[in-house]
């Protein structure tokens, strides 16, 4: 069983999707004539310059559940944290090094491809009965490819889609490695850890998605900012290894690396699968996650929200993601042989003492239920879908599901502990797989609809060429107001 399952993995990650997701990204920047390059000064002004000026715009947004920032919150609360401290340092401790480029280039490509797939959720959005809108990929693949092409075999891929993302609800590496660092610096059994996680998630979905997006704008931005200190501190310490980190990355890139201390080494195939996966697992780009939480936020136009997805892989992967490396790099504990979270953790311990474990124990705790509260909004998202014909159903479902959210991630934890034999990441690597194969070439089948949102946004707000009036801005403007 367990090669059964390393070989399905070596499979799902091997040369199809990789060659799909370097193509798809290579596509669109070239397409977008290299936007996330040329316009990333305006990315930035119109996300991280908004965050603290009052948008005078204010009332040009549409309808959402969401503010932009709040959305952007609730996406990066899903992701950053436990993908950027365990997911990197697993990410080194397989692949060495090198495998930090390719979470780079995986990154850079990701930026316009997290964009394009923001900005297809945001415009073939559909709003419930509330007149909330929710979006997401399945909602691009009935409106896009079953209603605009009629594609009849769009529920097989939404239903493959859906099997993927929800796949992880069962298998969730979350909950394990975040007790086992709590049970390791407190000295407390990684039961009672992992049921305290339970506990604490409960508290944060109870109120849904409105008070889970208040909340990670307030919890992400102080834990993020103090993360990278403290992580940037331990650099500045050991600055004398910097030149030789550097070194070991770029070369272990391109040629493997060879075999040190605890570290078996990789090949070149190890080193590029093993860095795509992370930097997918922690950014999220191509996944379709990530659009489901942007698809419910007000905005003026889906490209607008799209630059803030460009903005979320920017700082979640070229600056979190970065300092992680660096730090389990440059303290040379890359090689110890430890990998997940407790390579990070030990980083953090040789570079800054006891302060370090509690600190870094905390924020992955912090870290740890919000990446779980915010997986929480991408299952409800699905679910809507799912039941959006049947009201009473869909309340019966979300009510149902609220109850038993937290409880797969210690059952996963029990089995772990107690029966498993294979790395949790082996397991989380498939169920990311599945479904960013799906979404991306989705998302490339749709390419021509964002291409034409993107020429109407550079018109309308760039003053690059001339606005079409009959450029449809939301599908529901163009198909006429269509509710579930």
């Amino acid at each position: 069983m367990t090669n059964f399952i390393n070989a399905l993995n070596d499979f799902i990650w091997g040369p199809p999707l990789i060659i799909l997701m370097l193509v798809t990204g290579v596509y669109f920047t070239v397409g977008s004539k290299f936007f996330q390059i040329r316009y990333f000064k305006y990315i930035m002004k119109q996300t991280l310059g908004k965050i603290f000026s009052k948008d005078k715009e204010e009332d040009e947004l549409e309808d959402g559940v969401l503010s932009p920032f709040e959305a952007i919150a609730t996406a990066i609360g899903g992701s950053v944290g436990f993908g950027n401290i365990a997911g990197v340092a697993t990410a080194i401790a397989m692949g060495g090094p090198g495998a930090t480029v390719w979470m780079w280039i995986t990154a850079f490509l990701g930026m316009i491809l997290k964009q394009v797939e923001v900005t297809l959720a945001v415009y073939y959005r559909r709003k419930d009965e509330k007149g909330d809108p929710y979006g997401g990929p399945t909602y691009y693949m009935e409106r896009g490819l079953g209603e605009e092409r009629n594609f009849k075999l769009w529920k097989v891929l939404a239903t493959v889609f859906g099997f993927g993302i929800f796949s992880t609800f069962f298998i969730t590496a979350s909950n394990y490695t975040v007790s086992e660092v709590v049970a390791s610096t407190f000295k407390i059994n990684q039961v009672a850890a992992s049921l305290i996680i339970v506990v604490c998630t409960y508290l944060m979905i109870w109120k849904g998605m409105k008070y889970l997006g208040k909340l990670f704008t307030k919890l992400i931005p102080i834990m993020s900012v103090s993360y990278l200190i403290l992580g940037i501190v331990i650099i500045a310490l050991n600055y004398q290894n910097i030149p030789e980190s550097f070194k070991l990355i770029f070369e272990g890139a391109f040629n493997g690396s060879a075999a040190v201390g605890g570290f078996v080494g990789a090949t070149i195939s190890k080193v590029i699968s093993t860095g795509m996966a992370r930097s997918v697992y922690s950014n999220e780009a191509g996944w379709g996650t990530s659009p489901m939480v942007h698809a419910s936020s007000k905005t003026r136009h889906p490209v607008e929200q799209g630059l803030w997805g460009s903005l979320e892989v920017f700082v979640d992967t070229f600056v979190v993601c970065t300092v992680t490396s660096l730090v389990v790099i440059i303290t040379g504990e890359w090689s110890s042989g430890a990998e997940s979270a407790t390579l990070t953790l030990n980083a953090f311990t040789v570079g800054l003492g006891t302060f370090g474990t509690y600190f870094l124990t905390i924020t992955m705790l912090v870290f740890g239920l919000t990446t779980s509260s915010g997986w929480y909004v991408y299952y409800e998202v699905v679910l809507r879908h799912l039941c959006s014909k049947n009201i009473k159903l869909k309340n019966f479902v979300l009510k149902i599901f609220k109850y038993f959210y937290p409880l797969p991630g210690f059952l996963m934890t029990m089995y772990i502990l107690y029966v498993g034999e294979i790395s949790i990441w082996t397991f989380v690597d498939i169920t990311s797989g599945i479904p960013t194969f799906i979404n991306v070439a989705v998302v490339l089948a749709l390419s021509k609809q964002y291409f034409v949102l993107l020429k109407d946004y550079k018109a309308r707000y760039l003053g690059v060429g001339e606005v079409d009036e009959s450029v449809a801005i939301f599908y529901e403007d163009k198909k006429g107001v269509i509710n579930e």
